[in-house]
């Protein structure tokens, strides 16, 4: 199981792309994966005779053997089954399903995925029912899906329907199950603290007024005030190389490149693609290639590096009318920053009651490698690049 992501720990072939026993190449595109990320395809690292190890609906940890390449003359080396059975360890599904139905010594046990095996137990579907039609007749995800399709729909509960009436149960995905599980893993992990602050962009929307004239005349893609947020916090970073590092194993990682994640929702899922040096970047690299970085998040087609190397994250939900709310950071970077709309608003300026531009911007901070006041400090660099935008160009 190749590494796909940077935080991938496991991954869940979708489809293989060639049959078992093809002649590949080097470089071709062999198999589809699901990591924690995305759906992403891998290419063989070498040529010669696909041999299946992992079936289609198998979750495998990163490492774990899912296929042979082998040369001609050369046999494969132990079975599928046994290679797979040993890569992944049983699942308490997959336990309490060999404990309901004991095999007696004489009969095969049934050739089955993990996967196949919890979504069995979990909609109640006999595997002993079902044909498999995966390599050597195992069992898939895609056969047991097939046999809950065909089950008459069990009756809800009386109670059940009395109380909140008859819920629907939806599995979510991998992608959507990992980020459950992260998410929660930062919560309960990371002692986090936030600070608030309002930035009068006053300047900003009238800088951007300008560059879409700019834009107009000589091309290009105009750059958004969430482009400027970016640019704003890459050249914060510089001052502040603890803010962009790693709290690991009881040291301070601080990492040379400034990696700015932009966060994206993207197929019911959320994505992080990583904008890489932006503080080396002019404002329309920025804003041309966090264009292409969404595109490419909604279409599916982001790829590994493209969403690898964050350090620092940006989560603007702005554009919804969100006026401020609290990131979760994004492990292992030490810090995010929540973006709320940008909006007139009545403010005391020298002394006087007057309507500008504000935005209210959240830093959610790791307290064991980020403290208070360079936090603090930090937002102030954020907020002084913005509220004095020519800065940024």
């Amino acid at each position: 199981m190749p590494r796909l992501s940077d935080s991938m720990e496991e991954g869940t072939i979708i489809r293989w792309l060639v049959a078992d026993g093809a002649q590949v190449k080097r470089g071709e595109e062999i198999v589809e994966i699901e990591t924690d990320k995305a759906s992403m395809t891998h290419e063989a690292d070498a040529g010669g005779v696909l041999h299946m190890i992992a079936a289609e609906g198998d979750t495998l940890p990163v490492g774990a053997p899912i296929a042979q390449l082998l040369q001609e003359g050369e046999e494969p080396r132990g079975g599928a089954s046994e290679q797979a059975s040993a890569a992944v360890p049983p699942t308490p599904a997959a336990d309490k399903l060999a404990v309901a139905e004991p095999e007696s010594a004489a009969a095969p046990r049934l050739k089955a995925s993990p996967l196949a095996r919890r979504l069995a137990s979990n909609q109640n579907v006999e595997l002993g029912k079902i044909h498999g039609t995966g390599p050597g007749g195992r069992i898939v995800k895609a056969d047991v899906e097939r046999a809950s399709a065909s089950q008459p729909a069990p009756s809800p509960s009386p109670a059940r329907a009395q109380a909140k009436g008859e819920a629907e149960v939806v599995e979510p995905t991998r992608i959507q199950s990992l980020i459950a599980r992260r998410m929660a893993e930062a919560k309960a992990t990371i002692p986090e603290f936030t600070l608030t602050r309002e930035i009068d962009m006053e300047d900003a929307v009238r800088l951007r007024g300008e560059l879409k004239e700019v834009a107009e005349l000589k091309g290009g893609t105009l750059p958004s005030f969430n482009d400027m947020v970016v640019k704003a916090c890459a050249l914060a970073l510089r001052e502040f190389p603890r803010a962009n590092g790693t709290y690991r194993d009881g040291r301070f990682e601080l990492h040379p490149r400034i990696n700015i994640g932009v966060a994206v929702a993207a197929q019911d899922a959320l994505l992080v693609p990583t904008i890489h040096d932006a503080d080396e970047r002019s404002l329309w690299e920025i804003a041309a290639q966090a264009r292409r970085l969404a595109a490419s998040a909604r279409d599916g087609t982001i790829t590994p590096p493209q969403l690898a190397g964050g350090t620092f994250s940006v989560s603007n939900l702005g554009m919804f009318g969100i006026d401020s709310f609290t990131a979760v950071i994004n492990p292992p970077q030490a810090a995010i920053l929540a973006v709320g709309a940008l909006a007139p608003r009545a403010i005391v300026r020298d002394g006087e009651l007057t309507v500008r531009h504000t935005m209210t911007v959240t830093l959610s901070c790791d307290h064991r490698i980020l403290y208070g006041a360079d936090a603090a400090e930090l937002l102030q660099r954020i907020s002084a690049r913005l509220e004095r935008p020519v800065s940024l160009l």
